[in-house]
């Protein structure tokens, strides 16, 4: 009987995913900023003396209703936009699964099994709080989604940047959670079926895939057929942000020869700062208005529905996410990598229970017709949200340093040759160009002292 080999858990990426995840989380960062202002706008606004204009502005409805269009401006964030952000999920979804973190089931198992335990955790603590306070258990799935964007606007506004190897854990992390929330979306917020527009969907997408597979160019092209698509799944019942993932999953995600970026990487670098910066800033702006006095706080922690939320996010996604990690490494014998701890992972994993985008559309859908009950779900949200931010600052606060000092060795290139030091480490050409530069410095140095010594010299002898 084989024994597994050990393996290393956030290890060192190697340079081309680094590369990737540096330019799609500075992008998401930036995203997140922009997605925290539009909250704190939305809840200013809503809470203001002009809080009757901002539902006004909510409820106000265009479109072609004739097409079955006819949508209120929160109808075409939460349907139209995050469409848009969900076609951008599953491209990643795509790209990890052939060239990134999940290509390899082996290494893939443990993010995988994190993910997952960091969302039955949640729906779990969310159950138990309303079976024993008597609520309703329509919500499981709204703590169960972790928003990337809002948990790097976090670090960027604590003004902390983590190790290239945490962060590529938690981006995968958003990317499985991105999948399970999309499978259960499909599944359990799917109403009637119109199966001919449902048929007029699929029918699109296998033209959108024939067009692809035939090299098609031309966002002319696309474009229109997307919105084709989504108009049909719209109108199936099938919630139409599914269409976003179909079509994203349908781009090739892999080079070939003579190409630096695959079409899927072209896309997604053009697409995503509509998504970040636009679609889903806006999306918050038209759904996170929630009137927030004292009396809504108290009930936030008093009324199982919410607390279930709250502690979800809390407590179900760091104890799911961080138990899933621990016994996955422990019965594949992964080794942590020395320069971490698992109170690293831990953090991460408080990070995580920052769940605001998709955790307030399942609580759209969840609690469709109940308008109060959207209301205080969505503040729920907010608020665990809010607790879960305050809790990972600190504990990432108290590792700040080392993290600082990890980054600036993934960072270093003394040689300036555009690729870090710490990736050239085996290579002899580097230690040569090393110590080339060094003695150039030493004979800097030695010139710079001679220079000062003869500028002595000259001041002390006598005029």
């Amino acid at each position: 009987m084989s024994v597994p080999t050990d393996r290393k858990f956030l290890g060192r990426l190697s340079l081309p995913e680094r590369r990737y995840l540096t330019d799609a989380l500075r992008t998401e960062t930036v995203g997140g900023v922009l997605l925290l202002l539009a909250a704190v706008a939305a809840l200013v606004w809503a809470n203001s003396p002009l809080g009757d204009s901002y539902e006004s502005v909510q409820d106000f409805h265009i479109g072609p209703a004739a097409l079955g269009l006819d949508l209120s401006i929160q109808h075409w964030a939460a349907d139209g936009l995050l469409a848009i952000f969900f076609f951008v999920a599953g491209i990643e979804l795509k790209r990890e699964l052939v060239a990134g973190e999940l290509r390899d089931p082996k290494a893939a198992a443990l993010p995988v099994v994190a993910a997952l335990c960091g969302m039955a955790a949640p729906a779990l603590v969310y159950t138990l709080v309303n079976v024993v306070g008597d609520g309703s258990t329509a919500g499981w799935a709204v703590p169960t989604a972790t928003d990337i964007a809002f948990a790097l606007a976090v670090l960027a506004v604590i003004g902390t940047s983590l190790p290239s190897a945490l962060r590529a854990f938690l981006l995968t992390l958003a990317v499985v959670d991105d999948l399970f929330a999309i499978l259960i979306i499909a599944i359990f917020f799917t109403s009637d079926l119109n199966f001919a527009a449902l048929g007029g969907a699929v029918a699109g997408l296998a033209v959108f895939w024939l067009l692809l597979r035939k090299g098609v160019r031309g966002w002319y092209v696309y474009v229109p057929l997307a919105l084709v698509i989504w108009g049909l799944m719209y109108n199936s019942g099938v919630h139409a942000t599914i269409a976003g993932v179909a079509m994203g999953l349908m781009l090739r995600c892999t080079t070939r020869d003579g190409e630096e970026h695959s079409p899927g990487e072209h896309i997604e670098h053009l697409v995503r700062p509509l998504s970040a910066g636009l679609a889903v800033p806006l999306f918050a702006l038209f759904s996170a208005g929630v009137s927030v006095t004292g009396g809504a706080i108290h009930d936030v922690f008093t009324q199982p529905v919410t607390l279930g939320v709250v502690l979800g996010l809390v407590v179900g996604k760091a104890i799911g996410i961080f138990g899933g990690t621990w016994l996955a490494a422990r019965f594949t014998r992964a080794e942590l990598n020395p320069d971490l701890a698992w109170p690293d992972v831990f953090a991460v994993a408080t990070l995580a229970g920052i769940g605001f985008t998709v955790s307030l559309l399942i609580g759209e859908l969840a609690f469709a017709g109940d308008e109060a009950l959207t209301d205080e779900v969505k503040a729920a949200v907010l608020i665990g949200s809010l607790i879960a931010a305050v809790l990972a600052s600190v504990l990432l606060k108290l590792r700040v340093r080392k993290y600082q000092a990890l980054v600036s060795a993934e960072e270093r290139d003394e040689d300036e040759d555009g690729i870090p030091d710490i990736y050239e480490q085996d290579n002899p050409e580097y230690h040569l160009r090393m110590a080339e530069i060094y003695e150039r410095k030493a004979a800097e140095h030695r010139k710079r002292a001679q220079l000062a010594g003869a500028s002595r010299d000259g001041a002390d002898r006598p005029a």
